[in-house]
This record gives structure tokens, C-alpha cells and sequence, in this order.
């Protein structure tokens, strides 16, 4: 049975409906059940399962976004170097923002049904995780575990999570370190409209901080939708995507 979620918890202005996890970490109850047992299926393999990020607020995702879209924050490109966004056009800059950081209301990590995650077992204590591709790629630190990742989806044995950013289309970067709980993942992608979205930047009009770069998104959001919002839609398993849609 798919758990409901409201306007406002999908677009991370509201956490009422998480489950506070170690680490400060939060995620839906259902979701979090389902991390617990990939958790002690990777240990009895060898990994150390670990949460780098789970739920992020609106107001978080904001001072991401603000603080990339001002200068304030570094940009990268897909070698990671960094990109003088200052000296870009406003659709330019948009799209350079947009390969690594998700629009505030727009981000999966809003639901409590995403998470970022790594191998301790493979990294010093003090080993500061980075979320890059090198550290995922083949002979990567983390590449083992992830390698054991697609054994489990592949043969439907990794507890509902997929990863929606596995390949690139051209919008968001891949993504490998990102896991996705498709059973309700899949019906709130569903229901993420661009009126919802308006909905949202509407009622956060009135905040201390204003969406930057505003008046851009607005005029591309068509696009900005279908090429940095919505991802493949063979990212999880046809079952829980029907069930999305007969919701």
C-alpha cells in the first residue's frame, strides 16, 4: 500500500511524515524498513552501507541553489572544475546549475524516499566522502559495493531501491551514489506537476529568500521539467510504476 504524502512534503516543506534515523538522517518509515534490511544484506556481504544524504529541506535546497546561482557556491562541470557561472547567460547558467543540483521543490530528496550512500568498510574513518564519479567508477572506492548494488536490482533482491540518475539523458549527471525507494518514490514523482511546483514557489514568495534566477525557471520550466526533473522511465521495475499511475 502506498504511503500518502501531501504538497508540502512533497516539495520538502513539511517532515511529518519522516522517520529520524542515526546520523540525523530521515527518511520515510517504509523506506527506512527497506534501507535497514539492504543495510544487513551488504554487511553478510562485506559492506558497510552508509547514508551521506537522505531528506533535504526546501529551505536547504534553497541555500544550495542560492548560493550556486549568486556565486557564493562553486559550480562544476563534468570533469569538476569549476565553471565561472558569474560570466554565463541566464539559460546557460541555469543548465550548469542544474546538471548537479535539483530546483528547491523539485528535489527527490524531499520525499524521505531517496538517499545518497557509501561503503564505510572500504574508506578510513576520516575519509571525507566526496559523491564523485571517480569514487564510483570502475576501480573507484565505492565501486565494489555498487557493483554488488546492480547484482542485487538486477535480480529484484534490493528491498525496492533503484537508481533513477544510472544513465545520462542529457540533463542531471549520473548519479550512482543515489538510491530510490520505487514503491513510493514511483507515485511521488507521479503527482510532481509544474502547477505543484508553482504552487510551491508561490507559497514561499513571502520567505526571507527569494528563488534566484526565478523569472528564467518560470520562462523554461517545460524544459527544465522533462530534461532535469523527470528521469528514465525503465529507472525502476514496471510493477511499481503502474501502481503509481493506477493511484
Amino acid at each position: 500500500m502506498t504511503q500518502s504524502i501531501n504538497s508540502a512534503q512533497l516539495t520538502g516543506r513539511a517532515a511529518d511524515h519522516l522517520q529520524p534515523l542515526a546520523g540525523g538522517h530521515h527518511l520515510m518509515p517504509a523506506a527506512a524498513m527497506a534501507y535497514s534490511k539492504l543495510q544487513q544484506a551488504g554487511r553478510e556481504a562485506g559492506f558497510e552501507l552508509t547514508i551521506a544524504s537522505s531528506f533535504r529541506s526546501y529551505d536547504r535546497q534553497l541555500a544550495i541553489w542560492n548560493g550556486k546561482a549568486s556565486g557564493a557556491r562553486a559550480v562544476h562541470d563534468d570533469d569538476g572544475q569549476p565553471v565561472a557561472v558569474d560570466a554565463l547567460p541566464p539559460e546557460e547558467k541555469l543548465r550548469a546549475i542544474l546538471r548537479y543540483s535539483a530546483l528547491p521543490g523539485s528535489s527527490r530528496h524531499h520525499w524521505g524516499t531517496d538517499l545518497d550512500v557509501y561503503d564505510a568498510a572500504a574508506v578510513e574513518s576520516d575519509y571525507r566522502v566526496q559523491l564523485s564519479p571517480q569514487e564510483v567508477a570502475a576501480g573507484g572506492v565505492f565501486d565494489a559495493m555498487h557493483c554488488w548494488l546492480d547484482e542485487r536490482m538486477a535480480v529484484g533482491e534490493s528491498f525496492g531501491f533503484y537508481r533513477p540518475y544510472k544513465t545520462d539523458r542529457g540533463g542531471v549527471a549520473p548519479e550512482r551514489w543515489h538510491l530510490s525507494y520505487a514503491p513510493i518514490a514511483a507515485h511521488c514523482e507521479s503527482r510532481l506537476s509544474q502547477d505543484v511546483l508553482k504552487a510551491c514557489w508561490l507559497d514561499c514568495a513571502e520567505g526571507e529568500e527569494r528563488l534566484l534566477l526565478y523569472d528564467q525557471v518560470l520562462a523554461e520550466l517545460p524544459h527544465i521539467v522533462t530534461a532535469f526533473v523527470q528521469v528514465a522511465p525503465d529507472w525502476c521495475p514496471a510493477p511499481y510504476r503502474q501502481h503509481a499511475t493506477a493511484d
